[in-house]
């Protein structure tokens, strides 16, 4: 897999996860440790994504 490709993939699934955090945001059902959980993998592939994008401009 490419970088690029790699890339797109990760944002695809930030963007899932973005959706998926809002919907638990406004479920009073879900508690809070489902939603640190979601915020805690959203923030892994945001730091991944940063990491390949800065690898790539070098």
């Amino acid at each position: 897999m490419t970088i690029q490709a790699h890339l797109e993939s990760l944002e695809k699934k930030h963007g899932a996860l973005e959706e998926e955090l809002h919907l638990a945001l406004t479920s009073p059902s879900v508690d809070d440790r489902e939603i640190a959980e979601l915020k805690r993998r959203k923030l892994r592939i945001k730091d991944e994504m940063e990491r390949l994008r800065a690898s790539t401009r070098h």
